[in-house]
């Protein structure tokens, strides 16, 4: 075997061959531009990866290449392409000069607007005319509570107008103020926001169109235009704005329907053509010509704790599927930023005042045609506590023939209790007995518990109407009566250290006025019917008595201070009609004298009646056998 001996030469050539690597290594060494350009692509191919997954651009990489291309590398071709590679035809739009957070205001003689650069959308919306409890201005939108995104897919990609820079252009067309976003692609192709704002008008046109990006947008995949608000807390009570703070919307025609008020809740509507996100006395509404096919309705409760003092009441959210026309966008919308005002969402039609929570059926149809009409008659000239009380007296005498056949039945019923007492008497042993004796002498002397209930009943609607009325009414807010601030919140005379469960942490004093005249209306009456009679069966009206005034007092403390004001006038009146009735015109002589007659004379049961005697009868006849 050959010996292996140690060889310069090929050391020699190791050592040369491993010289020249090195130094090719070091000449190809990548620069430090090179190597930025490598980190960004890298995170852009992952944000591209995070994009398809969760839709929208990653807005951290948007900014960053955004402020690249503002710091005068937008000549750089490769960061060029990174913003290409993420936005497609659309990274156009940041490499102009309006590719900032800047923003552009927008107002007209009652409404402030500020409309960003970023997004199109309005990011700040401020009612002029209008402060909160504490004296604050009435933003509707500002801080970011608010957003609109539109998103799309435009050369296979995700996109969201949200992340994107849209160019502004302010006009005027005659008297109305014209705002023009561009998401510009070139020179002449464009994703535009229209606005314009007329004089003096909450109400603004509002259109999506599209202009040459016939290459560029895919109108065969799903768009969505998705809204979202934090509805900011405006009144000194939170869990009262709470209760009226409420998303409502049309849908299939002239269909209305809303989310609940509390807790959490959520809807898929079909042909939706306008929606209210309502904050009580305010609202933010999105109303379009074309009917959105298909929308997603949220509404999320964020007051928690009643005891915190809370910045927002609803998370309001819908997401509307836009159908393209001919391959391009055009849809036609109206945005509203204004007061929840009947007599303004009248004006403007489209059946928004269906927004007003004023009562369904019969309740809202008394709102909507007397209530309203005649308040306002009132407000005119009238400041609205002396308005309140001259519609309660109005309303009162309406009712006052209705009050007058109740007073009448129960005083037949009182002049009857001699006769009645000997009945239950005649028949203490025997309760079915009692009762149908009872009516017998009811229907002889045409006199009957039912006939004093159905006046009563017959009151209810408008009783409801006027609940209902008194806490949607703008004209009461921030207007002050007596000791109360405002008519629409509670009034204070009293603030506690402690918060009470249902009661809150004050005293109002127009509840406990309303409960003392309630209590007062129910001895007269309540009372009265008990000492009448409390046949078996029946409710305990001793109970009932005690409770409603209770009721009053505990969970009107936090209700709007019109509304007690209301119920405290109205009762006050009800006693003295009562009273007037009593001793000026009803005889309780006369009254025993025709009953006397009445019983005498032949008397015919009707269908009920007779029914009701049958039933008694067979009844007493299973009782006797029974005992056989």
């Amino acid at each position: 075997m050959e010996e292996k001996k140690f060889d310069v030469n090929s050391l020699v050539g190791f050592l040369l061959i491993g010289g020249i690597l090195i130094w090719m290594l070091y000449m190809n060494k990548p620069t430090e531009e090179e190597l930025q350009a490598e980190k960004a692509k890298t995170e852009a191919a992952a944000s591209e990866a995070i994009s398809s997954e969760k839709g929208p651009l990653d807005t951290t990489l948007a900014g960053a290449i955004s402020d690249s291309l503002k710091l005068g590398s937008a000549s750089d071709s490769l960061a060029y392409e990174q913003l290409k590679n993420q936005l497609g035809s659309f990274a156009y739009s940041s490499t102009l000069p309006s590719a900032t957070d800047e923003s552009t205001v927008f107002e007209n003689d009652v409404l402030y607007l500020k409309v960003s650069n970023k997004g199109g959308y309005i990011s700040e919306a401020r009612l002029k005319n209008f402060t909160k409890f504490d004296s604050v201005p009435i933003y509707l939108i500002k801080d970011g509570n608010a957003s609109l995104n539109l998103q799309f897919t435009a050369e296979n990609r995700n996109l969201n107008t949200a992340d994107l820079y849209f160019e502004p252009t302010l006009s005027k067309n005659g008297e109305d103020k014209v705002l023009s976003m561009k998401l510009k692609t070139s020179q002449n192709g464009f994703l535009e926001y229209r606005y314009t704002l007329k004089p003096g008008e909450y109400m603004l046109d509002f259109s999506i169109n599209s202009q040459g990006l016939d290459g560029v947008l895919n109108t065969s995949q799903p768009m969505y235009l998705d809204w979202r608000l934090k509805g900011y807390r405006h009144a000194k009570s939170i869990s009262y704005e709470n209760r009226y703070s409420r998303l409502t919307y049309e849908y299939d025609g002239e269909k209305h329907s809303k989310l609940s008020p509390s807790g959490d809740d959520d809807e898929l509507e079909k042909d939706v053509t306008w929606m209210n996100f309502r904050q009580h006395f305010f609202s933010s509404m999105l109303l379009t010509d074309t009917p959105f096919k298909e929308v997603k309705l949220t509404s999320v409760d964020l007051v928690k704790d009643e005891e915190i003092d809370t910045v927002y009441t609803k998370q309001y959210g819908a997401k509307m599927l836009i159908e393209p026309k001919g391959g391009k966008l055009a849809h036609t919308m109206n945005m509203y930023y204004g007061p929840s005002d009947y007599k303004i969402f009248k004006e403007y039609g489209r059946n928004l005042d269906e927004a007003m929570p004023l009562g369904w059926g019969i309740f809202g149809f008394i709102n909507k045609y007397v209530i309203i009409p005649l308040f306002g008659l009132l407000s005119d000239f009238l400041p609205a506590g002396i308005a309140i009380i001259v519609l309660t007296i109005l309303i009162k005498l309406l009712l006052s023939p209705v009050q007058y056949k109740q007073y009448l039945a129960q005083a037949k019923m009182k002049v009857l209790k001699p006769e009645m007492d000997a009945i239950k008497e005649k028949y203490k042993d025997n309760k079915l007995k009692i009762q149908q004796e009872t009516m017998k002498l009811q229907t002889s002397a045409g006199a009957s518990p039912l006939k004093g209930c159905l006046p009563a009943l017959l009151q209810i609607p408008v009783f409801y109407a006027l609940f209902t009325f008194f806490p949607s009414a703008f004209d009461l807010r921030q207007k002050s009566f007596l000791w109360a601030e405002d008519l629409s919140s509670y009034d204070t005379i009293l603030e506690l250290p402690f918060h009470i469960p249902f009661y809150g942490d004050h005293v109002s004093l127009f509840p406990i006025l309303a409960s003392i005249a309630i209590f007062i209306y129910m001895m007269m009456t309540t009372g009265q019917t008990m000492q009448q009679q409390q046949q078996p069966g029946m409710p305990n009206m001793k109970f009932i008595m005690y409770l409603s005034p209770l009721f009053m007092l505990i969970f009107f403390n936090n209700y709007a201070s019109g509304l007690s004001l209301y119920y405290f006038v109205s009762n006050l009146i009800t006693i003295g009609i009562m009273l007037v009735i009593k001793n000026f015109i009803i005889d309780e002589e006369k009254i025993h004298a025709k009953i006397q007659v009445k019983k005498a004379q032949p008397k015919k049961q009707n269908k009920f009646q007779r029914k009701m005697a049958e039933m008694m009868e067979q009844a007493e006849e299973q009782k006797r056998a029974g005992k056989r």
